[in-house]
């Protein structure tokens, strides 16, 4: 009697095992998941309290493949109360995409400026995957967002240009062209976002530029009520290519 009884109640968790059994199946979909909802946060982050940007591009002599680009970013900021709208998760692709918002009063941007906020919602959007041969077109995506930063501050803030050129015997000997920006950019809007045909990323930022003004109780002189700009972003390096022919 009591080894039936053992074997019952071994039966018994072997059935409840099996009956479970995908709840082991592995952590990738909580990880991606997990992901995106940080990258979700730092979106938000950037949007609303700012982000510093530095970024130059060159070309030399007129030609195209000689052209260097590079731009950095950095934020920091302390933020409560975001909520996750919605959580999709695609397990043929192990992709997250997250959708993150918070409705803030007021805020101290990255500038140290009180902002008043009116209880504005933010919304953003976060993608990430656990597998490397998936992460591209997030990349990409990525680059897109910083692109369209530096667009922003180039039409709000300005850059700086410097040129230089020789021409000898009636022949362009040498040209150099190079541009710098180095400054803050917040409260810009995402308004679309996708990917083309290729592959490449593309992002829509637009600043409502009387909203930042009423918000900082100043005025961004010489601007338009909205300013609207593109970011792009690829996912191969098939530039290089042509850099190697050079």
């Amino acid at each position: 009697m009591k080894q039936l009884k053992v074997l019952a109640a071994l039966a018994l968790v072997v059935a409840v095992v099996c009956s479970a059994s995908y709840s082991f199946a592995g952590n990738k979909r909580i990880m991606s998941i997990r992901a995106a909802k940080v990258l979700a946060e730092r979106a938000l982050i950037e949007s609303v309290y700012g982000l510093k940007l530095r970024a130059t591009e060159s070309v030399q002599n007129m030609v195209a493949a000689s052209f260097e680009g590079s731009t950095e970013s950095k934020t920091k900021a302390m933020i409560k109360g975001i909520k996750y709208t919605d959580v999709v998760y695609d397990e043929a692709s192990d992709i997250a995409k997250v959708t993150a918002e918070v409705t803030l009063p007021n805020i101290v941007n990255i500038d140290g400026e009180v902002m008043d906020l009116h209880n504005k919602t933010f919304t953003r959007v976060g993608f990430a995957t656990s597998t490397p041969s998936q992460a591209g077109p997030l990349r990409a995506m990525r680059a897109a967002e910083l692109d369209g930063y530096k667009q922003l501050i180039k039409q709000v803030v300005g850059f700086q240009l410097e040129s230089e050129t020789s021409v000898e015997n009636f022949m362009l000997k040498s040209d150099s062209v190079k541009t710098k920006v180095m400054a803050t950019i917040y409260m810009a809007d995402l308004l679309e976002y996708g990917w083309d045909d290729r592959g490449d990323a593309y992002v829509i930022l637009q600043l409502n530029v009387s909203e930042v003004n009423s918000m900082l109780g100043d005025e961004v002189q010489g601007q338009e009520e909205y300013i609207q700009v593109e970011g792009q972003g690829a996912q191969e390096n098939d530039f290089q290519q042509e850099q190697v022919k050079q």
